[in-house]
């Protein structure tokens, strides 16, 4: 089967600092991976290498057989490539469907036409209303940004990500600063993502992540140190030891 994602030796440096010190992997389609590591392993550089925030130093990125490695952002996007971020970036003064509509209408290719019209078009409505039932946020709509919780304000962030029918999501931290009750809403979500979407997430919480995903990549120093699937990865010694922490006797 054709891969989703393949990373061939992707290296990114600062200067002197290898944050990406030559990560090589593969994503079948429509598996829930993992990235985990501790503080600095490398995670959230390698997901900007992913997704084109970053330029990768060497090596390339490979999307459904595409080298997309020189693409921008946008271009990755437009291919079918959806991401969140670890800090929530949303327009606080609209409403949720308002911020729904931007993105998009931001991947669209008449969004500059000074002759198009600002109200959502027949499949823009389809596409919202789907991703609003996925993120559960139905109901929810036309409540402004800032009057959300903050775990909503994440939910606002996937329905985004879902909007514009991606076929590879990656999710940075989803569940980052979370409650619990609203940790398990967003990992409802996640799961109830259809397997058409691939997704890739980086997540501290092990209990969450070790219940939504088919595998794991362990990074360490900007390497990769273990992939394993779930059942693999508690017991694995070398990951007690740069990250779950050693066990006690």
């Amino acid at each position: 089967m054709q891969p989703a994602l393949a990373l061939q030796d992707v290296v990114v440096a600062f200067g002197a600092l290898r944050a990406v010190g030559g990560v090589s992997l593969t994503v079948p389609k429509g598996q829930r991976r993992a990235i985990i590591g501790p503080n600095g392993a490398g995670k959230t550089t390698l997901f900007h290498a992913i997704s084109g925030v970053v330029q990768p130093t060497s090596g390339k990125v490979i999307f459904e057989d595409a080298d997309i490695t020189a693409l921008p952002p946008h271009r990755r996007a437009r291919r079918g490539m959806g991401r969140t971020f670890q800090i929530t970036n949303l327009f606080p003064t609209l409403t949720v469907r308002q911020n729904l509509f931007l993105a998009l209408r931001g991947v669209s290719p008449g969004k500059f036409n000074l002759f198009g019209h600002a109200r959502p078009t027949a499949e823009e409505q389809q596409r919202s209303a789907a991703a609003l039932s996925l993120a559960r946020l139905e109901g929810r709509e036309d409540i402004a940004v800032a009057n959300l919780s903050y775990g909503e304000q994440r939910q606002v962030e996937l329905a985004l990500a879902i909007a514009n029918q991606p076929r590879l999501l990656l999710l940075d931290e989803p569940a980052a600063g979370l409650s619990p009750s609203e940790r398990a809403m967003v990992a409802e979500v996640i799961r109830a993502l259809p397997r058409e979407i691939t997704v890739i997430l980086i997540e501290h919480d092990m209990d969450l992540v070790l219940g939504l995903v088919d595998h794991v990549t362990c990074l360490h120093e900007g390497m990769v140190l273990v992939e394993a699937p779930p059942e693999g990865i508690r017991g694995n010694a070398a990951v007690q030891e740069v990250y779950l922490g050693r066990p006690r006797h």
